[in-house]
């Protein structure tokens, strides 16, 4: 009897951690890849403190005075940032030095993540962070996680958790100072422990109590974003030749509730600062 010829099919096996890869669209690394992602992730963490420490060098031993009067000046003109940026940076990577001494083992990545632990005592600090990262599953907490953080451990009527350089919508109720502003953004040029000082897009504002101001669940980037355009309203507003329907214009994007422009209003005020120069 001849015999019967059977056909056979190859089939993949798939398991459950193969086939949940495949729903996130993640491509699995080699053992290699992997140690080399690590090696170089640690090489661009390390940056990011490097430039605090020698950036804090640079300030205390006033190594810019041979070409700069200022470390200000300096800042902006030798690395294109404000000296605002170098104190963040000085501050953060003494803060992760902190983090390192006391051995925690999930360590930040960017100066951003530990902004707001600036205001705590470097003990507390660490007990922030660690809490940070368990309410963040054992992970890297975002900015927003640790600032929940510290906002409870300094948890006290009236007091003030703005930062500096930080975006913030008004909230003008019964306050003069702030009449027409209300849901207008600002920026925080200065701190005390219950008022701001902040700049908005026609004006500076000293002292404003805190009842006033509303945060905004705005990342560094998004801050950035209106930071720069404020700078950008700010040339226009130096022309004395302004007239009431650019001021009109201006005004409308002094209230834009989202740190970014439409294409519409990007052009209107590109048009602007070609009629301003």
């Amino acid at each position: 009897m001849a015999k019967r010829q059977v056909q056979t099919v190859d089939v993949e096996v798939v398991t459950d951690e193969d086939e949940s890869q495949r729903e996130s669209g993640f491509d699995p690394l080699s053992p290699s890849e992997s140690a080399l992602k690590q090696e170089l992730e640690s090489i661009v963490s390390g940056a990011v403190w490097n430039a605090g420490f020698a950036l804090q060098q640079l300030r205390d031993k006033r190594l810019y005075r041979d070409t700069h009067s200022s470390f200000s000046q300096y800042c902006r003109e030798r690395f294109g940032h404000s000296r605002q940026k170098s104190d963040y940076l000085i501050a953060g990577a003494n803060i992760y030095e902190n983090l390192t001494s006391n051995r925690c083992q999930i360590l930040p990545t960017t100066e951003y993540q530990v902004r707001p632990l600036g205001v705590l005592e470097p003990l507390i600090q660490v007990q922030a962070w660690e809490e940070a990262v368990a309410i963040a599953s054992e992970k890297v907490p975002s900015h927003q996680i640790v600032k929940k953080v510290v906002r409870q451990l300094t948890r006290q009527p009236g007091a003030n958790s703005f930062e500096l350089g930080e975006v913030v919508g008004i909230i003008s109720k019964d306050n003069p100072q702030l009449r027409g502003k209300n849901g207008c953004w600002a920026v925080v040029t200065a701190i005390s422990s219950d008022t701001c000082d902040i700049k908005l897009w026609d004006s500076e504002i000293e002292a404003v109590d805190i009842e006033y101001l509303k945060e905004l669940d705005y990342t560094e980037e998004d801050c950035e974003s209106i930071r720069k355009l404020q700078g950008r309203i700010e040339r226009l507003q130096q022309s004395k030749e302004l007239e009431a329907t650019a001021k009109g214009i201006l005004g409308l994007l002094g209230k834009i509730e989202r740190p970014y422009l439409t294409p519409l209003e990007e052009e209107m005020l590109k048009v602007l600062e070609q009629a301003y120069g």
